[in-house]
């Protein structure tokens, strides 16, 4: 096992991104979305065994004050290593002076409690149609 950590997109299989998110339920978006998800996005960690997407995270921010992180995501293999822990390390580094919010699974409340985040008691979202439904299934609302 060779772990590298990549903060740019160039040279990522955006397919092996898409199947980690779907595996998780974070997204169904295909590869040539993600490729545009996350090049848009304001800080990218990528995780790599061998060039082989094994984690990722986003945050979208204006890198003034505000920013947001989203599909942390890391293969089952590597879980209780630290290596969760070390994506949205780098994605803070790279937000450092802004207040950060995220949304997670409700299984994984703990792990960000962990890693210093709080609850939150007002927030709030509108999600399209055919996506709320969804949420609503898996505990997010």
């Amino acid at each position: 096992m060779d772990i590298t950590i990549q903060q740019h997109c160039e040279d990522i299989n955006w397919q092996e991104v898409a199947d980690l998110l779907k595996f998780y339920g974070l997204s169904t978006l295909d590869a040539k979305k993600q490729e545009q998800v996350f090049r848009n996005s304001y800080a990218v960690v990528f995780l790599l065994d061998n060039n082989s997407v094994v984690g990722v995270g986003r945050a979208l921010s204006d890198g003034i004050c505000q920013a947001a992180i989203y599909n942390i995501a890391l293969a089952k293999y590597l879980h209780g290593q630290q290596y969760g822990r070390l994506i949205v390390d780098k994605l803070i580094e790279q937000v450092k002076d802004c207040n950060i919010i995220l949304y997670t699974h409700p299984q994984t409340v703990e792990f960000y409690k962990n890693l210093g985040f709080d609850l939150m008691k007002t927030g709030m979202a509108i999600y399209q149609k055919d996506h709320r439904h969804e949420m609503k299934e898996m505990g997010f609302i």
